[in-house]
């Protein structure tokens, strides 16, 4: 196997994009705000450029933005088909007196039967201890078996530096932990990979159920336009968090605040930190989602070559006022190796702009190749001798 560098040099022309409305900001929005939080983190969704970061990959406690991989496990056992949204679990005995009322809750009855849909309208907007608890056990048969699979996904996710202990965020001594990096990427995974349920359950500003309606207590929604998601977290341990999402325009941004002493410096912060992003960075397009940007050699296949398109679209972060000049390498193992899914990632477009961070963005099989017969494997044999002789001695193939 070799790698194959396939280089795209391309100029970017025109100006930069208009300047995005603001509701409210400091008297120069493009001036990076205070931000005060032990650890914080920013990330442009689409370009995938890290904003800004302080101590990022430091371990905190998350109290309620546990909740995150809590819906996270769920959207993916929806989407695998091995969970329904109208299906229903049952609040037992042990559980209704562990947690009947304990922190934010649902006020989930004894012996209740609950949709999942309802658990998880709970449990993202009201951030319902109880809804978690019901959930976790009615898809793994027991808190320590849903934490397996939420500790699982976090390995899958490359989120190093995060354990979970409890499928809520209750206090445990610490046992439960994360990171603002690990967080942002949990929450990047959450919109891109699970767009629909991410809409249908995320960016309420009031949840009701059985009468009770509770407020969400996300400090940017009302605020700050555009905010859709994520979570709140607070417990005496852990203080005051926030994971941030506000999409407006076609830019997404998630922003990640955590251990802020009193709600107000939270509220404040993310707002004024969410609205510098808009003010202080412009996006330039490079690739629309599903854009063919090369080709690459395919062995063993139905097919020599597959194209490689973009699946999602992506854009160069740059600050206010900029135009970039910038190069794009296609990478990958050359040759794949059949049989390759439709959609699987199989290349890396990577991106260099003077000044700014490599961006590594992937890209994917636009049609699927199955594995080629013995005459499929007999035609790359001939055709990888061919490339061996001079140009004027190769056969046509």
């Amino acid at each position: 196997m070799n790698f194959r560098r396939t280089v795209l040099a391309l100029a970017l022309a025109g100006g930069s994009m208009p300047a995005t409305a603001r509701t409210h900001a400091p008297l120069d929005p493009t001036v990076m705000p205070e931000i005060t939080a032990p650890t914080a983190y920013m990330i442009d969704v689409d370009s995938g450029r890290v904003l800004y970061a302080r101590d990022a990959q430091r371990r905190f406690v998350p109290a309620s933005l546990t909740k995150i991989m809590t819906s996270y496990v769920a959207f993916e056992l929806i989407a695998q088909g091995k969970l329904r949204l109208d299906q229903r679990f049952t609040m037992t005995p042990d559980t209704f007196r562990q947690w009947h009322g304990v922190g934010s809750t649902m006020f989930l009855g004894n012996n209740s039967s609950t949709t999942v849909a309802e658990l998880l309208d709970g449990i993202v907007t009201v951030s319902a201890n109880d809804a978690c608890v019901v959930l976790a056990q009615g898809i793994a048969g027991s808190v320590p078996g849903f934490t397996a699979m939420m500790n699982e996904q976090a390995r899958r996710l490359g989120m190093r530096n995060t354990h979970y202990n409890t499928p809520n965020g209750w206090m445990d001594q610490g046992q439960t932990y994360v990171s603002a990096q690990d967080l942002a990427i949990l929450s990047d995974a959450l919109i891109t990979r699970h767009g629909d349920l991410y809409h249908q359950f995320y960016g309420h500003e009031h949840g009701k159920f059985n009468g009770i309606e509770q407020n969400n207590h996300n400090p940017l929604y009302g605020h700050v336009p555009g905010a859709d998601g994520v979570k709140t977290g607070f417990t005496g341990e852990a203080g005051y968090g926030v994971v941030g999402s506000v999409l407006r325009n076609g830019r997404r941004v998630i922003l990640v605040l955590g251990g802020y002493p009193r709600p107000k410096e939270r509220a404040d912060q993310s707002r004024e930190f969410a609205e510098w992003y808009f003010a202080a960075w412009d996006s330039h397009p490079v690739a629309a989602s599903g854009v063919k940007l090369g080709s690459a050699t395919v062995q063993g296949g139905t097919a020599r070559s597959v194209d490689l398109v973009t699946p999602h679209a992506i854009a160069l972060t740059v600050p206010h006022g900029q135009t970039p000049q910038y190069t794009m390498t296609i990478r990958y193992k050359s040759p794949l190796v059949a049989p390759i899914a439709m959609g699987e990632e199989v290349a890396t477009l990577i991106v260099r702009a003077p000044g700014q961070p490599i961006e590594h963005r992937p890209l994917v099989a636009a049609r699927a190749v199955g594995a080629g017969t013995v005459s499929d494997r007999v035609r790359d044999g001939l055709a990888t001798l061919a490339q061996r002789l001079p140009a004027g001695m190769r056969p046509a193939l």
